[in-house]
């Protein structure tokens, strides 16, 4: 089992940008697909970034494209989201999750191939 826990959300103004963090417990972090998803008020859950279990391939949605950027230390059982270019249509709570079986990179854009899941960490972006 692990435990995810995101840090790094904020208030930032329109254009500014955030580094979001998930740091994981346990040993076999390596072995997790992990993704970023979000929700906002009101809002379904959507996909925002996923990222294999040794990092070189990476998947993100068509909606942050070119803006964020998913990345993996395993040495520090950590995944990250870059964001840049921030826009007000990207607050929401975001969450990190994390995937044990293998999975082709086109299918972790769905919820509900993920086995964990982190509490969320809320991002606000002002116009």
């Amino acid at each position: 089992q692990v435990q995810l826990v995101e840090s790094g959300g904020g208030l930032v103004q329109a254009g500014g940008s955030l580094r979001l963090s998930c740091a994981a417990s346990g040993r076999t972090f390596s072995s997790y697909a992990m993704g970023w998803f979000r929700q906002a008020p009101g809002k379904e859950r959507e996909f925002v970034a996923a990222i294999t279990r040794s990092g070189v391939n990476t998947y993100g949605a068509d909606s942050v494209k070119g803006r964020f950027t998913v990345s993996r230390d395993n040495a520090k059982n950590t995944v990250y989201l870059q964001m840049n270019s921030l826009k007000p249509e990207d607050t929401a709570v975001y969450y990190c999750a994390a995937r044990s079986l293998p999975l082709p990179i086109g299918s972790l854009g769905q919820g509900g191939v993920y086995d964990y899941w982190g509490q969320g960490t809320q991002v606000t972006v002002s116009s």
